[in-house]
């Protein structure tokens, strides 16, 4: 794997920053004629915006011309043969055409935590990429944090039991609290995500007629399937019911019982994550993480298993677009969906 670590021009209409204004996450592809044609830089240079992803984690391509979801999704076709649709939902998005969504439709004065795009799946998106169409007039920011960084500042006893056991995720389909079951798995036909459900290794459970509970355990370690290197790549924080602001937490925890929560997450043999542990996390994704501010037209590609993405509470109208391309399970070869060595 290639590592760039100077600026230098690449002809005939940007600069190439893996480093800029003191970061190198996410490394920068700065349009050197304002309105540049991105879909055209990226099919030209697709080995340069691969060695960014796989090294910084994160690309940054601004001030070219991408102002709306078509040019965004013409984008996106430079980028991959495989843009993907949102499966196995725990977010709301709306859908604007030809797999191009909103990113997620939470209150705009909430955090949205740091999380790797759909990592409680077993079927991921390799990259995730954002449009910005309107920054926010204050906040509103999408940080980041290095999975790699992540993984290291953790305990080796914290990460061993991690790799041994898992993590299981439990999921009720509450509407009105969660998503639906009918919204997560896009049909109303129950015998259907019967089906998805056994496909994906997830266990499914009705209860009460209509109310469905699912669980399914996954590895919280994994190697990059091209770089190799080992990341935290994992929703046990993020689904973790601790996550939530504390009075929604305590407010959910005296409604329900524990297995009856919208979300929650448990090491692999059902038993629960401490809040040492949990503390632990939340500093190791906090001392890793960074931030930049939107600008309209911004397009930022985000290498999903070596890096987190958030979303901070902003004013004013926002709107960023977001597809997901390029499959794990559309790899070939053997092992790559399992947990690291």
């Amino acid at each position: 794997m290639t590592h760039l670590n100077d600026v230098r021009m690449v002809p005939p209409t940007a600069t190439v920053s893996p480093q800029w204004a003191g970061r190198t996450l996410p490394a920068l592809v700065q349009a050197d004629a304002r309105g540049a044609d991105l879909t055209a830089w990226v099919a030209a240079h697709r080995p340069v915006v691969d060695d960014l992803a796989h090294g910084a984690g994160a690309v940054l391509f601004r001030g070219f011309d991408v102002a709306d979801t078509t040019s965004f999704r013409a984008v996106m076709g430079a980028l991959s043969d495989d843009v993907l649709s949102y499966g196995e939902r725990s977010s709301p998005r709306t859908h604007v055409e030809d797999n191009i969504y909103t990113s997620t439709e939470h209150p705009s004065d909430q955090h949205i935590l740091l999380h790797n795009e759909q990592s409680y799946t077993d079927n991921w998106p390799l990259r995730i990429v954002f449009c910005c169409e309107r920054p926010a007039d204050r906040g509103g920011r999408t940080p980041l944090a290095d999975s790699r960084q992540i993984l290291a500042r953790l305990r080796p006893e914290t990460v061993e039991k991690f790799e041994r056991l898992g993590v299981q995720y439990v999921r009720n389909y509450i509407p009105g609290i969660s998503l639906a079951w009918q919204e997560t798995f896009q049909t109303d036909d129950r015998a259907e995500v019967a089906a998805y459900c056994d496909a994906a290794g997830i266990t499914a459970e009705w209860c009460d007629g209509d109310q469905l509970r699912t669980r399914q355990t996954r590895p919280a370690v994994h190697r990059h399937p091209v770089t190799g290197e080992r990341t935290w790549f994992n929703h046990a924080l993020f689904f973790h019911v601790t996550s939530l602001p504390e009075e929604v937490s305590a407010g959910l925890r005296a409604a329900f019982e524990d297995e009856d929560l919208p979300y929650n997450t448990y090491y692999g043999d059902g038993s629960p994550i401490d809040d040492a542990t949990t503390a632990e996390l939340r500093a190791a994704y906090a001392a890793a993480t960074t931030g930049f501010d939107w600008e309209q037209g911004d397009v930022m590609l985000v290498e999903n298993m070596i890096t987190a993405h958030a979303r901070e509470p902003f004013e004013g109208p926002r709107r960023i677009l977001a597809a997901m391309c390029d499959p794990i399970g559309s790899l070939s070869t053997a092992g790559r969906r399992g947990s690291a060595a």
